[in-house]
């Protein structure tokens, strides 16, 4: 049967469970949009094309399905590019399908011709410059398979405007052959008894569980591990979720804004166990000084980041659920009672200093109202945020002990992730409140995706933690370069008014006893609300890790009522 190219595009991607699509249309992609009204897929129409990649984003996190981006040509695909890279450094699935101009024009510098393909290479797994319609479904098969398997990460397919509208003859590929691209699936046998072989040696081990826990869904293999070896678990920003936060084997954040007491276990440790994590420069301090007594296992699915940053004594190349199950049963039960001990002594300072307290000084505290909403949604919201302060304070006071329910922006740090991703997720799952945690800063960045969200009803409720900086910025500043605040302070709009412009119900909270009030009116109220927390100006994020330093040489919170 003949299709036209547009017709095809739509089709395979119903094929492959397609629901909803993110994207904003122009002159290149028009043949694909008007195709689109002949499928039963919902689109979401965005403000910005950078909100479509980073709801993409959210709707795969949240969902675990492919999310999908549709944008134009020339501006609309390179605002495509702060999404794709997102998704790229965090591994999140999402296939970009981009118009392009007529084949025979390009090179030509034709209106809104932009090389996509070669501008997003670097950044996706694998992309495509389609120029003739019978190209289009081997594509879209192959691009959903590259997106979701071995280690998830974007795909880009760039679509010329003649391809749309051609009639082909029309076959969907059920089958597809990439020889190339084989994802590893377990671990040698010989190489499974090295790591157990380090397992029995040790006295003080340490489970470093990251995004690939969540990705490979291998948390029941994650808590089976640690239960059985009686081995404490310390997790990525991205890991969240992975492992209960509530256990009393879990040791919280790693990191440069990680517990205390899970950075200087780490440091002190005599093996160390990386789970689908990339021992990013966030997670390790100095190199040269990164848990100096510690054997190491990672067991990863890429191989390519195995000794990349960090050498390791047993790489354990394979899908992480799969190795998992190969190599729990192989182990003994084991008891670190004194390695718990002395945990547990530096988890109580940690406690006392760094984190779980705030001064009662009539004041408004970012970590404070985190933990009101940890309370109030009793830990099981989808909590989306954007890039900064606040985005570490979730991270510690926003207790997560349910899987897939974190989504940020973590290896790229892209500001402006918190509201498109949370509309995102709440499309994966709109039976449940999806919140936004954001700052003043991150917010504004994405702040048109306010009238996405009410056009489409999102149940997403926004708290934006306004204290009139670019807080991490200024933190630094603070730190590092003599309080010399240059380009940090932030003189913001009015975000209940700008609520209000969008028939959104808004709050502004400037005292501590009226937080819990309005957190119990977002939750009352049916789709988007707005909250805007005046919060303390001048906060600091503690522990953190300086650059160049390890992970013991913390900057911690001075003892209240002590000498600074």
């Amino acid at each position: 049967m003949k299709k036209s190219g547009a017709d095809i595009l739509w089709e395979c991607l119903v094929r492959e469970g397609v629901e909803v699509v993110f994207g904003l249309p122009g002159g290149a992609i028009m043949p694909a949009y008007d195709a689109m009204l002949n499928y039963p897929v919902h689109h979401v129409l965005v403000r910005h094309e950078q909100g479509a990649a980073h709801m993409a984003d959210g709707y795969a996190r949240a969902s675990g399905k492919v999310g999908v981006a549709i944008a134009t040509s020339g501006p609309g695909a390179t605002n495509l590019v702060t999404g794709i890279a997102t998704a790229m450094m965090d591994s999140s699935p999402i296939v970009c399908i981009t118009g392009q101009v007529h084949a025979h024009l390009i090179g030509g510098d034709a209106f809104q011709e932009t090389d996509v393909t070669g501008i997003t290479l670097p950044i996706t797994k694998h992309n495509y410059l389609i120029t003739r319609a019978d190209e289009i479904a081997r594509a879209v098969r192959e691009a959903f398979y590259i997106a979701r398997s071995g280690r998830p990460g974007p795909v880009l397919i760039d679509i010329c405007k003649n391809a749309q509208v051609e009639d082909v003859e029309f076959e969907y590929p059920e089958k597809i052959s990439l020889p190339g691209y084989r994802p590893p699936r377990s671990a040698p046998k010989a190489d499974l008894q090295r790591a157990v072989d380090l397992f029995e040696k040790a006295q003080r081990p340490v489970i470093l569980a990251g995004h690939g826990v969540l990705m490979s869904h291998a948390m029941e293999e994650l808590q089976m591990l640690a239960v059985k070896t009686h081995t404490p678990v310390a997790m990525t920003l991205l890991g969240l979720g992975a492992f209960p936060a509530s256990h009393p084997l879990s040791l919280g954040m790693m990191g440069m804004h990680g517990e205390a007491y899970c950075n200087l276990a780490i440091h002190n440790a005599d093996l160390l166990v990386a789970l689908g994590m990339r021992f990013d420069d966030r997670v390790t301090g100095n190199l040269r000084n990164y848990a100096p007594h510690a054997r190491k296992i990672h067991i990863e699915i890429d191989p390519s980041e195995v000794h990349k940053n960090v050498q390791v004594d047993v790489p354990l190349v394979g899908d992480l659920k799969t190795v998992l199950r190969d190599l729990i049963p192989m182990l003994d039960e084991y008891d670190h009672e004194e390695w718990q001990q002395q945990i547990q002594a530096w988890r109580s300072d940690t406690q006392e200093r760094d984190i779980l307290s705030w001064p009662d000084d009539g004041n408004l505290y970012t970590a404070k109202v985190i933990h009101d909403i940890w309370e109030a949604t009793r830990g099981e919201a989808i909590v989306a945020t954007g890039v900064g302060q606040h985005q570490m304070w979730t991270a510690q006071y926003y207790r997560f002990d349910q899987p897939y329910r974190l989504i940020t922006s973590g290896g790229a740090g892209a500001m402006g992730f918190g509201l498109p991703s949370a509309i995102g997720a709440w499309f994966a799952h709109p039976d449940r409140e999806v919140w936004v945690v954001d700052g003043d800063g991150s917010f504004q960045m994405t702040q048109a995706e306010l009238s996405t969200a009410v056009q489409e009803g999102a149940n997403v409720k926004i708290c934006i933690m306004n204290n009139h900086f670019l807080g991490m910025v200024r933190q630094w500043q603070e730190f590092f370069f003599e309080s010399r605040y240059a380009g940090t302070p932030l003189r913001g709009p009015d975000f209940v008014k700008i609520a209000e412009a969008h028939e959104i119900p808004a709050r502004r909270v400037t005292e501590p006893e009226q937080v819990k009030s309005a957190l119990e009116f977002a939750h009352q109220t049916p789709g988007p609300v707005l909250l805007d927390f005046h919060v303390l100006r001048e906060e600091a994020v503690y522990p953190m890790v300086p650059t160049g330093a390890d992970l013991s040489m913390m900057i911690r919170r001075p003892v209240r009522g002590a000498a600074e």
